[in-house]
């Protein structure tokens, strides 16, 4: 996996760990991180099962409650209704950077 950043957004890019090991990987490496907005793109993935996005929703909670930031999930392959709310979910890296860029607006917003 590789981890670049941009501003105040990390991109962590899979390439070849599977959906679990890459979710430990964030888990473990989340306070080096946890004060920028998060893009986890997905696009290389094959094939996506809709359970194993699941597996990013307590680090997502924690990102999105604990740094009041963005985790935003990059993929095609994912349906949105097969997955829970919590979980921000686009078909691409574009969207996802607009995506943030809407809540960080929010976020100003609320303040």
């Amino acid at each position: 996996m590789i981890f670049s950043k941009t501003g105040n957004t990390t991109i962590i890019t899979q390439e070849r760990a599977t959906i679990i090991e890459l979710v430990s990987k964030i888990e473990e490496k989340h306070k080096d991180f946890s004060n920028d907005n998060i893009i986890v793109n997905l696009f290389s993935v094959k094939e996506m099962l809709p359970n194993a996005i699941n597996d990013f929703l307590s680090i997502s909670k924690k990102h999105k409650n604990e740094s009041n930031k963005s985790f935003v999930i990059v993929s095609s392959k994912i349906k949105i209704d097969d997955v829970p709310e919590e979980l921000t979910i686009v078909p691409t890296l574009q969207e996802a950077h607009d995506i943030i860029e809407m809540e960080e607006i929010e976020r100003d917003l609320a303040i």
